[in-house]
């Protein structure tokens, strides 16, 4: 079964450009363009993978973090932030609120795409 990521980006260009990426490391993408899309699609069908950004239209990243952390059906649901909060304050709330990992734009492609397959135990 093809592992299925749920790309949290309210900026299309950016949505579309980690989509390429993931699609081409052989995973199913769905989008939401803010928190409370997001958490519509996850709680509809779990994915095992979340991307979000901190900042989106409605509830944060951090919202949707620690929302999902607290959905049974998500407990294992990898959450990864990528964004362009740099500051150390922002990567330990994410991980404080149970975050896997943190990337801060910009990144390199390659980077994010070994980290997501990382967690993924290897790809889709």
């Amino acid at each position: 079964m093809t592992a299925s990521v749920l790309i949290v980006e309210h900026d299309p260009n950016m949505a579309h450009t980690i989509g390429f990426l993931m699609r081409r490391c052989g995973l199913e993408v769905r989008l939401a363009a803010d928190g409370e899309a997001a958490l519509a699609a996850a709680r509809q069908r779990a994915p095992d993978l979340v991307l979000t950004g901190v900042t989106l239209p409605g509830p944060s990243g951090y919202d949707v973090c620690r929302a999902l952390r607290g959905e049974p059906a998500c407990a294992r649901t990898r959450i990864v932030f990528v964004t362009a909060c740099a500051r150390p304050v922002d990567r330990e709330k994410a991980l404080a609120l149970g975050a896997d990992d943190y990337v801060t734009k910009p990144f390199a492609g390659r980077d994010l795409v070994a980290r997501v397959q990382a967690l993924l135990g290897g790809g889709g």
